[in-house]
């Protein structure tokens, strides 16, 4: 089974010591992230809405940049720094993941390595990694005329 790291500009940048994901045969791997800008790489957003949408950006730009999508996920973990948010970030969670929904735990975290953040999600995705084929020649036979095969 291939593995191999899978990074990405298009999304939070690691700010510690880990890879932003991770590819294992047909599972994809994908750490912790939280709503950071992948400019500047400080926290996006005040409401847990806005936080949460730009997490799911980061996890989304993550996984395309290995040819997967919010589609292949099947587990995810999420923290909230108070569970008393779970109701909202549901709201945009179910918006933006469909149905049959991933498999899912919500935990209360300590997030205070990062103020002010207030989601930080990590997930699994299952997705077959699609190679390019090489297009196959058609094999140029001579055929008699008036015989039953068909030209090739």
């Amino acid at each position: 089974m291939a593995k191999y790291v899978i990074q990405t500009k298009r999304g939070a940048p690691p700010g510690g010591a880990y890879s932003q994901g991770w590819r294992a045969g047909d599972f994809l791997f994908v750490s912790g992230t939280g709503p950071i800008d992948r400019f500047t790489g400080k926290l996006i957003g005040e409401s847990i809405e806005q936080q949460t949408e730009q997490t799911i950006d980061n996890i989304s730009a993550i996984l395309e940049a290995d040819g997967a999508s919010l589609r292949d996920v099947i587990k995810v973990h999420a923290h909230l720094s108070d569970t008393s948010l779970f109701a909202r970030y549901n709201t945009v969670y179910a918006r933006r993941f469909s149905r049959p929904y991933p498999a899912r735990t919500t935990v209360g975290s300590d997030l205070g390595h990062t103020p002010g953040m207030l989601i930080e999600i990590d997930c699994v995705a299952y997705s077959v990694k699609k190679t390019r084929s090489k297009p196959v020649r058609a094999s140029k036979k001579k055929v008699r005329r008036g015989s039953n095969q068909e030209r090739g």
